[in-house]
């Protein structure tokens, strides 16, 4: 077996599974599980309506670049919502089945195991940048994101020693769990890194739809690059995703998108990777990245969900809304894992503890008295659940 398997922790839902297990919480209360970022939001009819029209293509294998129509409805996309002057379908636009997929098999590509390679990731974060990096041969080098940073990743904290053994940086932003959005001059700071070090940046940014003021919406690593003159995206590639924008987690269809001499790597590794998009799911995947509507109908959603939802978690649980993603960032009065334990006891409400999103570095879990609250299923649902939460804390 592949020694590297030893050193990866148990995934966060496995963790979660174990915690749960003694619970009989009361039969009376319907479960509600607001552990896991799934959408629960409808998919889109014109998604079921375009991928149905296009199974006659089964009979095709499809190609790992995909097609043309995909490509170029990702480019224009790419060009609406960031302001992108201009961004080539054909070299610097490649789909991928999901960005989680994406995530993990870039590493693979990116990292010189023979080099003593170092792989930048915030603290907390989604658990598939740790799991790549070690499974590439790499030690993570996890900057800590805390209130007293404002949730910052402290690029000036690695020294230029540390950072010259930097290989690649997963950045995400909107941040998962606390929503935070980088700006322009975070953004700045860690090209001129990435020049100075010769290091791939990383930019997962799947929950960039998701926010609550549509004059501004994210700030995002293409956009960044643009406005700073990075007209070729140099060592910059961001993964993009259907999964939150179009309530399309089982369609598994996303996108990366960046530097074109980035993505010939990645695509030479992809023909051997074999996760090519099938035709029918591309087919539905460019009729997803062609309509807006449905994707600011889910935006109206959420900005419900979180203008009512918050302010009653608010009563027991420091927490504010984010800046974007679909995540209340919440301190816990108690131990983070014992809070949700009790609380899916008691009220059959299911919140994923911080400290399992998180890695002890220098005697800091950074997570730690923290629950990661998804507002993702429907209104009655999450306004259900808020309640429960606000009793439950009121008894402590």
């Amino acid at each position: 077996m592949n020694p590297d398997l030893a050193r990866l922790q148990p995934y966060p839902f496995e963790r979660l599974r174990q915690l749960l297990a003694g619970n009989t919480p009361p039969a009376g209360m319907a479960p509600i599980n607001l552990s896991i970022g799934e959408p629960k939001h409808a998919t889109p009819k014109l998604l079921f309506d375009a991928l149905t029209a296009a199974l006659p293509t089964l009979a095709s294998y499809p190609s790992t670049l995909g097609t043309d129509a995909l490509r170029e409805s990702i480019a224009a996309w790419l060009a609406r919502r960031h302001g992108l002057s201009k961004i080539d379908p054909a070299t610097q636009v490649m789909p991928v089945a999901g960005s989680r997929e994406a995530l993990f098999a870039f590493a693979q590509t990116v990292i010189d195991r023979s080099r003593g390679a170092r792989v930048v990731i915030p603290n907390p974060f989604y658990q598939i940048y740790e799991g790549a990096a070690l499974l590439a041969g790499a030690q993570p080098l996890f900057l800590p994101c805390t209130p007293d940073n404002g949730f910052r990743m402290e690029f000036a904290a690695p020294d230029a020693a540390t950072w010259s053994k930097v290989q690649l940086v997963y950045v995400c932003s909107p941040g998962n769990p606390h929503g935070r959005v980088m700006t322009l001059p975070e953004w700045r700071t860690l090209f001129e890194l990435a020049d100075r070090h010769d290091f791939v940046i990383a930019s997962d940014e799947c929950y960039s739809e998701i926010y609550f003021d549509e004059a501004s919406p994210p700030l995002g690593g293409l956009q960044a690059a643009t406005a700073l003159g990075r007209s070729g995206f140099e060592r910059l590639v961001a993964f993009g995703s259907l999964s939150k924008r179009s309530n399309a987690p089982g369609l598994r269809s996303g996108f990366v998108a960046g530097d074109a001499s980035v993505l010939r790597s990645f695509f030479l590794y992809r023909t051997y990777h074999g996760a090519a998009l099938g035709p029918a799911v591309q087919a539905a995947s460019v009729a997803a990245w062609r309509d807006e509507a449905h994707v600011v109908e889910n935006r109206r959603k959420y900005a419900s969900k979180f203008r009512h939802a918050t302010p009653i978690v608010q009563q027991v649980l420091d927490t504010s809304v984010p800046d974007a993603a679909f995540y209340l960032w919440a301190r816990t009065p108690i131990d983070d894992a014992e809070f949700a334990r009790r609380l899916h006891a008691r009220f059959n409400v299911t919140v994923l503890p911080g400290s399992f999103l998180s890695r002890t570095c220098d005697g800091l879990n950074p997570g730690a008295g923290f629950v990661r609250i998804a507002l993702v299923a429907e209104e009655a649902e999450v306004m259900a659940a808020a309640h429960r939460i606000a009793e439950f804390g009121r008894s402590l």
